[in-house]
């Protein structure tokens, strides 16, 4: 049987030429051709039409409509991130770096799954055998776990239309190739070929599916970025290799809150979900120290307490500005707001600032508390114990409020601490319990409290 003639395709423009050329003979784009298979010729029946089930036009108000039913992975930080649990039907892809724990992760899910649902773990990059092995080395039986290891797409669909699994892992995307095309596995139409036959496939029988993916050097998952546009979930495993401690991070879910984070620590055993993700972002000093000031921000929707340091120490001819968790422009940008609006110059001053515990913060609700930080340490005097600060800070000095500020105020009151500065529009109608609030407007009020207090 002659082999299928393969069409290369620009990514760009769509158009499609007979052979690979640098330069797209219609847009005039570089480097954009991808291979990808033939159409069939007219009368033979599309490898895709047994998945495509038509249905007819209906009036969007009378479709019925009701929640997804979730299946709990045993993982409640997993869950937490999926918003709830698996979805029948539903496709995740999980990227992160070699080593970070996603394989063990998964075995620990599919695991609790199996005593529940049927479950197949594909494993393109494993043999049966090293499977097996960190399944003992992880403690765990594996008696209704059932293991495949393969590469060939077109065997894996046959597998899952034989075994007929409702969970199914694919470890990982990039080490399995389609008979289809004659590029190599990992490359950019294989990748895409196969997360879309494994796509339909789920989609048709039901099947909650899990594809692995590796990620470049950058961090952004390997591949074209239609990967992440087809599948329903998009999960990044992020975290320090040398640290116990790793994030599973939401950025695309179509069943959930997106941003949501889960806390897990690398034990002997596997990973194991962190209860109070807070303690493990803040610092445990004896007494307080200059330049660190507690931050709430809001991962999803789950407050956290992280500890933001700042150490200001005079600089050379070109001072340096330095943040490791938060972004370097917005550092530049906010002391800029402190000298124009509060008076307190670091123009010859070397300026650093971390977020403890290796966590990332995106959210402009911190500016507050890293201004706060950077004058404590420029001042050498450390903030009142049991301190905290969040809020927005404009280009003209004025503080803005920060969503769900009560939920913030409270989690923080509920662990202890006392004293607190926030926008003006924050402060709570009720007085919260044990916690005193200081409300600002402007950044220069923020200093001026911060010099009363210490």
């Amino acid at each position: 049987m002659a082999t299928p003639k393969s069409i290369y395709t620009c990514t760009e423009c769509g158009g499609t030429h007979a052979k690979w050329l640098g330069k797209c003979p219609h847009c005039g784009a570089w480097n954009t051709l991808t291979e990808s298979a033939a159409e069939p010729a007219g009368g033979t029946k599309n490898r895709y039409q047994s998945l495509a089930r038509s249905q007819p036009v209906a009036t969007l108000s009378e479709i019925e409509a009701s929640d997804f039913e979730r299946t709990p992975t045993g993982q409640e930080e997993l869950d937490r991130v999926l918003g709830g649990g698996i979805v029948a039907g539903g496709v995740v892809l999980i990227g992160g770096d070699p080593g970070i724990g996603k394989s063990t992760l998964l075995l620990q899910a599919v695991e609790s799954l199996s005593q529940t649902v049927k479950v197949l773990y594909v494993t393109g990059e494993e043999s049966g055998a090293q499977v097996a092995m960190r399944s003992r080395r992880l403690g765990l039986s594996g008696t209704k776990v059932r293991v495949l290891a393969e590469i060939s797409l077109e065997r894996i669909l046959a597998t899952i239309e034989v075994e007929e699994p409702a969970f199914c892992v694919i470890d990982s995307i990039q080490t399995m190739y389609s008979e289809q095309l004659s590029s190599a596995p990992g490359s950019v139409a294989q990748v895409r070929e196969c997360a879309a036959q494994l796509t339909r496939t789920a989609k048709a029988r039901g099947c909650a599916m899990v594809l692995v993916g590796h990620v470049t050097k950058e961090g952004a998952l390997a591949g074209p970025r239609v990967l992440e546009h087809i599948v329903d979930t998009v999960l990044y495993f992020e975290g320090d290799t040398h640290s116990s401690f790793r994030l599973v991070r939401a950025i695309k879910n179509r069943f959930g809150a997106v941003n949501e984070i889960g806390v897990f620590a690398m034990t002997e055993k596997g990973l194991k979900g962190v209860a109070n993700p807070s303690a493990i972002f803040l610092s445990t000093h004896a007494e307080p120290v200059p330049g660190s000031c507690v931050l709430v921000t809001l991962e999803g929707t789950r407050p956290l307490l992280v500890e933001l340091q700042a150490l200001v120490d005079s600089g050379g001819v070109s001072p340096r500005r330095l943040s490791v968790g938060l972004d370097r422009d917005r550092l530049a940008m906010l002391l800029a707001v402190l000298h124009r609006h509060a008076g307190v110059a670091t123009g010859d001053q070397d300026v650093f600032v971390n977020a403890v515990g290796g966590v990332r913060i995106s959210e402009p609700a911190a500016d507050l508390a890293v201004l706060l930080a950077i004058q404590s340490s420029l001042r050498g005097k450390a903030l009142p114990r049991g301190f905290i600060a969040f809020g927005e800070v404009g280009l003209a000095g004025e503080v803005r409020p920060a969503p769900r500020g009560q939920e913030r105020l409270k989690e923080a009151a509920k662990l202890g601490f006392s004293v607190a500065v926030v926008p003006k529009a924050n402060a709570p109608k009720k007085p919260i319990e044990g916690l005193t609030i200081h409300a600002v407007e402007r950044v220069e009020q923020a200093i001026e409290v911060l010099r009363g207090l210490v």
